[in-house]
């Protein structure tokens, strides 16, 4: 049996990731972006792409507390000499619900767009929204990418990151069958869900092109960086004690009433 893998080995002497020498080709060069590009799709991305793939990473580093953040800081409350497990554990946190939820608005968009070209009349996206949301709610199927818990009214993302898909060619079909689903939604079941932030990241990775699963992975590599600054700050200003206080005050209360 062989065992080895196409992204990377080492030598005595050199290290090489897909093909390029590590140390005189990589290094010298490439920037975090297209060493991400290089090891995860295999190839050096062309400008836009690259921007894009930038705007994923900087979009999901951090959203304040979050269950991720929360989960690092209270980790690393029990365990402080594992920044590692602290990061780990909020990446854990990181499912189908919050901020993993970029692959799942990607498998849907892809799926839903196929037949879509990106250049369509605005009436056939509608005609697809509307389709989906019928079937969706007949089946009490969750809609991924629309709504948010804080952002109600609208999130500041969104409008961010779908000037730049305009600017860099990549406001394609998932993004305008996206577009189309959230004004449906209003203008006919009279439901307000705004297009979030993994809703918009989501669009952008599918007409990128990207497996969707690449979608959660670079949100996952873009919010470590965000945890590692959520374990720091825990290490000098302290809150994962008052966090598990107040489930102990709650627990408490809840012993009193019975």
């Amino acid at each position: 049996m062989t065992i080895s893998t196409t992204i990377g080995y080492a030598t005595v002497h050199d290290i090489f990731v897909r093909g390029k020498d590590l140390s005189k080709e990589i290094i010298p060069n490439a920037d975090f972006v297209e060493m991400v590009c290089l090891c995860m799709l295999g190839k050096s991305p062309e400008p836009n792409f690259k921007r894009m793939i930038n705007v994923l990473l900087v979009t999901s580093t951090d959203h304040g507390f979050t269950p991720s953040s929360m989960c690092s800081r209270l980790t690393f409350l029990g365990a402080p000499e594992s920044l590692q497990g602290a990061v780990a554990a909020g990446l854990l946190g990181a499912g189908d619900r919050y901020l993993g939820a970029t692959q799942n608005v990607a498998e849907m968009l892809v799926t839903e767009s196929q037949g879509l070209a990106a250049d369509a009349p605005q009436a056939d996206f509608e005609a697809r929204a509307r389709d989906l949301l019928t079937r969706y709610k007949a089946q009490k199927q969750r809609i991924y990418g629309v709504g948010h818990p804080i952002h109600v009214e609208g999130d500041p993302r969104v409008p961010a990151l779908r000037a730049i898909a305009k600017e860099t060619g990549y406001y394609l079909s998932c993004w305008r069958l996206l577009d189309a689903i959230e004004d449906i939604n209003r203008t006919e079941f009279g439901r307000f869900l705004p297009i979030n932030g993994a809703g918009a990241m989501g669009a952008i990775a599918a007409d990128l092109g990207l497996d969707p699963k690449v979608a959660r992975g670079l949100a996952l590599v873009g919010r470590a960086a965000g945890l590692v600054s959520h374990i720091l700050e825990e290490a000098v200003r302290p809150c994962g004690q008052e966090m598990w206080d107040v489930v102990l005050d709650a627990e408490k209360a809840a012993m009193q009433t019975k």
